[in-house]
C-alpha cells in the first residue's frame, strides 16, 4: 500500500449548526468553530469534516444546497471560512467540506432555470419527464424521506421531476457531462481556497437504473425501497473514476465516501490503490438492525452483534485500503444508547466501547460530543422533534398499527436530533452553546456531561480519547496501529471484543462489554499495559482479569 499523508490522522466531524454559537443568534457558526480550535487541538484530532454550511433553505438541514460557491449567512462568510482554514493550518489541522452533489436545492439557480425552460439547457441538469395522462408515475421508487420520488415540476403540472430525498432536493442528472464538469469545477474552487478534501454525501445514488422501472413494493404504500434500484444500477464507477481523475487525484485530496451499497468485489475499486476515494466509512455496526419496514421494527444491537459486524468488515477489508471507523455521525443516535445496555451507559462503559472501535485498522473519526459521552435526548412528543426523517418514521409506525407510545419510542431511539443537540460545553444556560435561544434544545444532562468538567478531570472520557489518540501517534506504536494487521482473538467469548494489532509490535486490545468480570488466559506474556480505562487490571502469569466494562491495551512479548 502506498503511504499517504492522511494515514496517521484522526478525523472529527463538526455539525456547524450545533457546535458553537459565536454571536448569540442560537445557531452555531464558523467563527464559533474557529474559537474552539484550541479545544480540538488539545483533543488531538487532525482532519475536521464540516457538515454543509453552504447557503440552503434547510429543508434537510443544509444537505439541500442553493449555492455551491458561498457560505450561508447563518454560519458566517467566505472570509470566516478562509480564516478557519488558515487558523486550522497554523495548528497543523486540515478542513474538509461536505460534497453534496447527488442533488441540490430547488432554490438553486439551476433548478429555477430548469423550471423556467424544462426543455432547455438546465432542464437537462435534472430528471424531468412528461406526466403520464393516466396518472401512473415513471417508477414506484420510495424517497428516503417517504412518499414517491416524483413531484410536479413547479409551474408545469404536465411534467414531473425526480427527488430521491426531500421534494426540495431535486436529483442532478449525472448522465449529463455538463453537470459533472460543474461538480469538478466546484471541487477545484474550494481546494484553491485551502480545503484539504471532501466527505462525499450519498454518492451511490448518482447512478440511476435507466430507463425508469418499478420494483417489488415492500410496504402497503405500493412503493419500493431504493436499495433495490441501486443494486440493479450499473456503472457508477465510470462517474466516480472520472471525478477522481479530474478533481481529486490532481490535488492529492483526502476523500471519504458515504457508501452503503458497494459489493464485496467492488471494494478495491472504491478504496484500493487507485480507488475512487481515499477512504470510506464502515457502516457495518451503525447500520446493523435496520428494518425495511421502518424504525419501529429495528433490532437492538448487542455487543455480540457489534463484534460480528466489525470483525466481518475488517476481514472484508484485509489489506485493500483504509476504512474510516465511526460510532456516531449526524445521522445516527448517540453511541452509548445504540451500543450499550442501560447499565453500561456510564464512564467505564463509554470508555470500553470507545476503545473497542478506536484502534481498529483504518482511520478513526469522532463525532462532536462523542468524546464527552453525550447521550440521546429525551423527548415526549413528536412536536418536540425537528428531524424530518423522524416525522416520516413516526407516521410509518402509526400506519403499521403501532401505538403513539410505541411510535415515539422508535423516534427516541433513532431520531437524528439525538446527534444534533448542541455540544455541551459547560453547565451554564443552554450548555454554554449560545447566549441566545438555541435552534434545538440542549440535552438536560448537560450539567453533568460537559467539556468544562471533563477537561478538569484527568480520568474523564475526554482525556481517555486523548490517550488513545496519543498512543496511535506515538512513534513506538504508530507503525503497528496505523499499518499493522488486525487479527481477532477470543471470538467465541460472549461480550468480549478483542483483537491483535501486529507489525513491529504485538498489541492486544480487549474490551469487556458486560457488567460481569471475567478471567482470560493470555496468548503470551505481557510486556506492559498501555491503556486501561479502569486503571488497574489483574495480570498474572499468562492470565488477565477484567472487571465489568474494563478495556485494556496490552503490549505482548514477541
Amino acid at each position: 500500500m502506498k503511504r499517504q499523508w492522511w494515514h496517521d490522522k484522526v478525523g472529527y466531524q463538526i455539525y456547524p449548526k450545533s457546535f458553537y454559537d459565536s454571536n448569540g443568534d442560537g445557531i452555531g457558526d464558523i467563527p464559533g468553530i474557529t474559537r474552539k480550535l484550541d479545544y480540538l487541538k488539545e483533543l488531538g484530532v487532525d482532519i475536521l469534516w464540516l457538515s454543509p454550511c453552504y447557503p440552503s433553505p434547510l429543508a434537510d438541514q443544509g444537505y439541500d444546497i442553493s449555492d455551491y460557491y458561498n457560505i450561508d449567512p447563518r454560519f458566517g462568510t467566505l472570509e470566516d471560512m478562509d480564516r478557519l482554514i488558515a487558523e486550522a493550518k497554523e495548528r497543523g489541522m486540515y478542513v474538509i467540506m461536505d460534497l453534496v452533489v447527488n442533488h441540490c436545492s430547488d432554490e438553486h439557480e439551476w433548478f429555477k432555470r430548469a423550471c423556467a425552460d424544462p426543455d432547455g439547457r438546465y432542464g437537462k441538469y435534472f430528471y424531468i419527464v412528461d406526466r403520464d395522462e393516466s396518472g401512473k408515475l415513471p417508477c414506484n421508487w420510495r424517497s428516503y424521506f417517504g412518499g414517491p420520488c416524483w413531484d410536479a415540476l413547479p409551474g408545469h403540472p404536465d411534467k414531473l421531476y425526480l427527488h430521491v430525498f426531500h421534494k426540495k432536493q431535486p436529483d442532478l442528472n449525472w448522465e449529463n457531462p455538463e453537470v459533472r464538469e460543474e461538480v469538478y469545477k466546484n471541487i477545484h474552487w474550494w481546494m484553491d481556497r485551502g480545503v484539504a478534501g471532501f466527505r462525499i454525501d450519498a454518492i451511490i445514488n448518482i447512478k440511476k437504473k435507466l430507463p425508469f422501472r418499478d420494483y417489488p413494493a415492500n410496504r402497503a404504500d405500493g412503493l419500493s425501497d431504493l436499495g433495490d434500484m441501486l443494486a440493479d444500477a450499473k456503472g457508477v464507477g465510470d462517474f466516480l473514476g472520472e471525478m477522481r481523475d479530474k478533481a481529486f487525484a490532481p490535488r492529492q485530496a483526502f476523500t471519504v465516501g458515504e457508501v452503503f451499497n458497494e459489493k464485496d468485489d467492488e471494494l478495491p475499486d472504491f478504496i484500493g490503490e487507485n480507488g475512487y476515494f481515499s477512504s470510506m466509512f464502515d457502516f457495518s455496526g451503525t447500520g446493523f438492525g435496520g428494518s425495511p419496514k421502518g424504525w419501529y421494527d429495528n433490532q437492538d444491537v448487542t455487543p455480540e452483534d457489534y463484534k460480528r459486524c466489525i470483525f466481518g468488515a475488517q476481514a472484508r477489508l484485509g489489506e485493500i485500503g483504509f476504512f474510516s471507523n465511526i460510532l456516531e455521525n449526524h445521522d445516527e443516535p448517540r453511541c452509548p444508547d445504540r451500543f450499550l445496555p442501560p447499565e453500561g451507559r456510564n464512564p467505564a462503559g463509554k470508555k470500553c466501547l470507545a476503545l473497542a472501535y478506536f484502534l481498529l485498522r483504518g482511520m478513526p473519526f469522532i463525532y462532536q460530543g462523542q468524546e464527552l459521552g453525550m447521550e440521546n435526548v429525551p423527548v415526549d412528543s413528536i412536536d418536540e422533534v425537528d428531524d424530518i426523517s423522524a416525522h416520516d418514521q413516526y407516521r410509518v409506525a402509526l400506519e403499521a398499527g403501532q401505538t403513539e407510545a410505541q411510535a415515539m419510542e422508535a423516534v427516541r431511539k433513532n431520531s437524528r436530533d439525538n446527534a444534533r443537540t448542541p455540544v455541551q460545553w459547560d453547565a451554564s444556560a443552554h450548555a454554554g452553546f449560545t447566549e441566545g435561544t438555541p435552534w434545538l434544545g440542549a440535552n438536560p444532562n448537560y450539567a453533568e456531561i460537559n467539556a468544562e468538567v471533563q477537561r478538569r478531570d484527568p480520568d474523564s472520557l475526554f482525556h481517555f480519547y486523548r490517550r488513545m489518540i496519543a498512543l496511535r501517534k506515538h512513534p513506538d506504536y504508530r507503525e503497528t496501529l496505523v499499518y499493522g494487521s488486525l487479527t481477532p482473538e477470543y471470538v467465541d467469548e460472549e461480550n468480549l471484543m478483542a483483537y491483535h494489532r501486529r507489525a513491529d509490535r504485538d498489541l492486544l486490545v480487549m474490551a469487556n462489554l458486560q457488567p460481569e468480570a471475567r478471567m482470560m488466559t493470555l496468548p503470551g506474556g505481557v510486556k506492559r499495559v498501555l491503556i486501561d480505562n479502569l486503571n488497574g487490571c489483574g495480570i498474572g502469569e499468562n492470565q488477565v482479569t477484567l472487571k465489568g466494562w474494563q478495556g485494556v491495551v496490552l503490549e505482548m512479548e514477541k
